[in-house]
């Protein structure tokens, strides 16, 4: 058991935050914007709740995050009342926010000046994957700090992996989300091109899911796509925010994504009827 604490408790924090207390065996202390919330989850867990991030975070081994952005990230890090300012050294800062390698880099090298770790671990795996203590986290940092961490992230993961130094798990996840748009946009043109060839969609995804063309988008979201129900699982919003990032890495490091801007675009559509929070299978409804 570990004394841990977790800041931000969103859709997927509120959860991971719970496998952490309940999974895992620790001691939990969770922090949240919304007083309220993180009232609630301490009356749910049974774990303790704390008033800001320095406090949530003074004498435990090991401090997640799992909140908005990079301005959210470095509020709750390095702000008046951060959490970076009652860590003990020895400690460990794991990051489960989808930001930017650069800002993970930048609060790695405040860390270090005061004797944190630091490892940015975003997560894929969506809202179930949350709830359900299955998600895939991409880290980057030092070995050893890894190894001292991972037995801790195990308790709300089925897969995690060491991806190379700071930054490495955040570029891991710009992969990730660069791959799964396209994946989208490409079931997107499928369905609605059978629809319009007359096919029965449910047989021919029964049979091409079990080909070259399966994938994980094809076997969950099919049938909603197919139905035009969109009121679950990833926001559109945080979709566009993901892949902004993506695109600004490209433009640092020169890497081509004419089929990612393009999406994003698409999804600046699905916004402009409403889809805000739509899941990220709504490409269909352009179609």
């Amino acid at each position: 058991m570990a004394k841990v604490a977790f800041l931000g408790l969103g859709v997927m924090g509120y959860p991971m935050a719970g496998h952490l207390k309940v999974k895992g065996g620790h001691d939990v202390t969770v922090y949240n914007r919304t007083a309220s919330k993180a009232q609630k989850w301490a009356s749910e867990f049974s774990g303790a709740f704390a008033a800001t991030p320095a406090e949530a975070a003074k004498g435990v081994e090991f401090v997640f995050a799992c909140v908005g952005n990079d301005d959210d990230l470095r509020q709750i890090a390095t702000g008046s009342e951060g959490a970076f300012a009652s860590m003990g050294s020895g400690s460990i800062f794991i990051d489960n926010t989808t930001a930017s390698a650069e800002v993970a880099r930048e609060l790695a090298e405040i860390a270090s000046e005061k004797g944190i770790g630091f490892i940015d671990a975003p997560v894929s795996g969506g809202q179930a994957g949350a709830e359900n203590g299955l998600l895939t986290v991409m880290c980057g940092g030092e070995e050893a700090v890894y190894e001292k961490a991972r037995p801790v992230i195990d308790a709300y993961a089925r897969m995690v992996g060491l991806m190379g130094p700071v930054g490495a798990g955040q570029l891991t996840k710009m992969i990730n989300q660069i791959c799964i748009a396209g994946l989208v946009q490409g079931l997107s043109e499928g369905i609605a091109f059978g629809k319009r060839a007359g096919l029965d969609i449910e047989k021919v995804v029964e049979v091409i899911s079990k080909g070259a063309a399966g994938s994980w988008q094809m076997e969950n979201r099919w049938k909603t796509m197919n139905d035009g129900k969109f009121d679950f699982g990833f926001a559109v919003d945080w979709m566009r925010k993901d892949l902004g990032i993506c695109l600004e890495e490209a433009d640092r490091n020169g890497a081509q994504l004419p089929v990612t801007a393009l999406i994003d675009q698409f999804y600046k559509d699905v916004q402009g009827k409403g889809g805000q929070r739509w899941d990220t299978s709504s490409l269909i409804s352009r179609l």
